[in-house]
């Protein structure tokens, strides 16, 4: 079992690597870069800061925590011999900080022998981070974040996300139209981890995606799951790339098995 000092060190080197990251990337985007003169530039220029957000990261980790594994976005895959291991999206919703959008931030878990422990999603221009740990509830700074109270489905906002490949948009487009009739609304706000915060923060009541990776839902879905929500995957299932879903209680209970009836987990 993890000690509660152990943790307490995981969520402070969290909040410092992603809190110094989402500062660089936030600081050291062009002012002009939506509308660079070519259409590569723009793309190259986020690659370009993609991947110095994850070196400043693995660099403060290595620093901190030099025998922990991780596993990052942009490659980094290192086993480690401490049993943490910290999984790193250091930009999640690329296409929100191409456009100047604010929906990006930056997102570190520590995971303890495959379960996570530690979550923080910074995002600099909502001037807000996220953080939680097992056991010990979801923040927002200093305010305890928690999911909205009980409410029906058909009065439920709901947040999904589409993926890059043709087929897979369109089904996903298909599982969007039959699930739309059944809530409130839906929005798609392009980072899975600012999604998941917002349903611990109660801007949402449910989120569902298929083909996430580890690091765009490791940290988002302990926030999410520390502020009173429900997630997983399939019925019965964890979260996974198969399908993630995080929901408010009420919510959850009625929206994973019509995820599921919808086949939203296949392409």
């Amino acid at each position: 079992m993890i000690s509660e000092e152990l943790k307490a060190e995981l969520l402070a080197v969290g909040l410092e690597a992603a809190g110094r990251a989402g500062e660089l990337l936030r600081d050291g985007r062009p002012a002009d870069l939506a509308v660079a003169a070519t259409k590569t530039s723009p793309i190259d220029v986020v690659t370009e800061m993609d991947l110095a957000a994850e070196k400043l990261i693995t660099g403060i980790l290595a620093e901190r925590r030099p025998e922990d594994g991780l596993l990052g976005e942009e490659g980094a895959d290192v086993p480690g011999s401490s049993g943490i291991r910290w999984v790193v999206d250091p930009l999640d919703g690329t296409v929100n900080y191409l456009y100047g959008l604010p929906g990006w931030g930056v997102s570190v878990a520590a995971e303890y022998r495959g379960e996570t422990v530690v979550g923080v999603v910074a995002a600099p221009l909502r001037g807000e981070t996220y953080h939680a740990v097992l056991g010990g509830g979801a923040w927002s700074g200093g305010s305890r974040l928690a999911c909205r109270a009980a409410a029906p489905l058909d009065q439920a906002l709901v947040a999904t996300g589409f993926g890059y490949l043709q087929a897979r948009r369109e089904h996903q487009a298909e599982v969007a139209r039959r699930i739309i009739p059944r809530v409130r609304d839906i929005r798609r706000g392009g980072s899975a981890a600012l999604d998941l915060c917002d349903v611990a923060a109660g801007r949402l009541d449910g989120y569902y995606e298929r083909g996430l990776n580890p690091w765009d839902y490791a940290a988002g879905e302990l926030i999410a799951r520390e502020a009173g929500a429900l997630t997983g995957g399939r019925p019965s299932e964890p979260a996974s790339g198969e399908l993630t879903v995080a929901a408010t209680p009420a919510v959850f209970a009625s929206l994973q098995p019509l995820l599921d009836e919808a086949g939203a987990w296949h392409d």
